[in-house]
């Protein structure tokens, strides 16, 4: 179906951050937009505001009128909603041909130059720097960011005139195998969903695949140090946090006063004193990256490169700030979507970083069943970094209970004496009467609504 033929479009799993960005993207197009989805969330009760008619329970007879005949209406769905889910045997039954979103993010991308952010993690701040820089400059962008980006209060940046599209790019389901890069940028393939796809091999085998379907005339941009063998045949560029290694390269790192201050080492040359506007060593990393996908488009310039850089204001969930030691008698919360071991890892490292010699305190909520069984071990080790490790209850999210799996499963393994396993509903009491020091929430669940609710109450104390 040809987008500009669709009048109405209808979203199961209309509450997914991913899905968000298209249907702000529908309603900018002037479309009706509703959907379905299980619980109502702070998101879909934004998107409610912004016109998208959103219902929670699983009942055909909830679908508007206007939106049941396949002639006008296009019907998008994430693959976290079960195949036994009513409202999509509606439509199917209709006959409409559900899309996946990856498929209508392929569809509206296909006539523009993709920057395409996939990988393990850091997929979303890598893309939302892209965004942010070509956005920045005169060219502009489209994007579909996977979080919401900090000051934009949005997943979803629109140009009328720009060639250029920013998209992240989701293994999942083998979701980004629907699109077709310009630029293609794979940050790292530690294997993950193995509900998925079973294996490391068939995990690495679906990213040599994505590599095929880069157009030509496009470009591959590899972090370094990678098992993936791309397809041949392929434009292949390197970067790395290194001094020393990749096409695209940081130099003469500085440190101090709370900032983070590096040289970008590209195939041309070096634009010196980049500043980041979310100083975290991890970060060094992911502009690189983003920094480098933009200079292949042929748009970065070294002005744009330090204004862009230095006023990135980061993304949601993504090594956020709910209170900052200046404000707070010294103390500090930080919520991170780290929801992999080695994000996990990462994420603890630069905390250490920002502050050493303090306690560290880090509350988890694992999620999903299966990555919990299937990372268990690696999860508590990455957690006794910590000085002191907090298991929030496990965040199911789309999967049914695996028999023995549970945060304990997990809590058991951390080496720390200091541990603790609480619910989420007494997470603010709890947290509060610990007087903790430096506190990291972690996890893709929705502890970060108790993180934020936990800064409030200590922010009036």
């Amino acid at each position: 179906m040809e987008i500009k033929n669709i009048r109405n479009v209808y979203f199961a799993g209309a509450g997914g951050i991913g899905m968000a960005a298209l249907e702000r993207y529908f309603l900018s197009l002037g479309k009706a937009v509703a959907g379905y989805d299980r619980t109502p969330s702070a998101l879909t009760r934004e998107l409610e505001k912004e016109g998208v008619a959103i219902v929670y329970d699983d009942i055909p007879e909830s679908i508007p009128e206007a939106f049941r005949s396949p002639s006008d209406t296009l019907m998008v769905y994430t693959p976290a909603i079960p195949a036994d889910n009513r409202i999509l045997g509606f439509f199917r039954e209709r006959g409409f041909e559900p899309a996946k979103r990856s498929a209508v993010l392929g569809a509206i991308t296909r006539d523009s130059k993709g920057l395409c952010f996939a990988g393990t993690h850091g997929k979303t701040t890598t893309s939302s720097m892209a965004a942010h820089i070509l956005h920045s400059g005169d060219t502009g962008c489209n994007a579909f960011l996977g979080g919401i980006l900090a000051g934009y209060n949005s997943n979803l940046i629109l140009s009328a005139t720009s060639p250029f599209c920013v998209i992240e790019a989701d293994e999942y389901d083998r979701s980004f195998h629907t699109l077709n890069p310009y630029v293609a940028v794979i940050n790292a393939t530690d294997p993950d969903h193995l509900d998925i796809y079973g294996t490391e091999e068939a995990y690495l085998e679906s990213f040599a695949h994505f590599t095929e379907l880069i157009r030509p005339g496009g470009y591959l941009l590899l972090h370094t140090g990678m098992k993936l063998v791309p397809r041949p045949g392929k434009d292949v560029k390197t970067y790395t946090f290194s001094r020393t290694e990749g096409d695209f390269h940081a130099a003469n790192i500085r440190y101090g006063e709370g900032r983070i201050t590096f040289d970008f080492v590209h195939p041309g040359g070096i634009i010196t004193d980049i500043d980041l506007g979310v100083p975290v060593d991890i970060n060094i990393d992911n502009a690189i990256a983003a920094l480098g996908a933009v200079w292949l488009t042929g748009t970065l310039t070294p002005e744009l490169a330090r204004r862009a850089m230095a006023s990135y204001p980061g993304v949601e969930r993504r090594f956020q700030f709910h209170l900052r030691p200046e404000k707070s008698g010294d103390r500090a919360i930080i919520d991170d979507y780290a929801h992999h071991p080695d994000e996990l890892r990462n994420s603890i490292a630069s905390v250490r970083k920002l502050f050493p010699g303090r306690k560290l305190t880090v509350a988890f909520q694992p999620h999903l069943y299966s990555r919990t069984r299937d990372f268990a071990p690696q999860f508590a080790e990455a957690l006794s970094a910590a000085d002191s490790v907090i298991l929030v209850d496990l965040y199911p999210a789309r999967e049914e209970p695996i028999p023995g799996i549970s945060s304990k499963t997990i809590f058991d393994l951390v080496k720390n004496e200091d541990k603790e396993m609480i619910s989420k509903e007494n997470f603010v009491d709890t947290l509060k009467k610990r007087n903790f020091d430096i506190l990291l929430t972690a996890g893709a669940g929705d502890l970060n609504q108790y993180t934020a609710a936990l800064a409030r109450a200590i922010g009036k104390e």
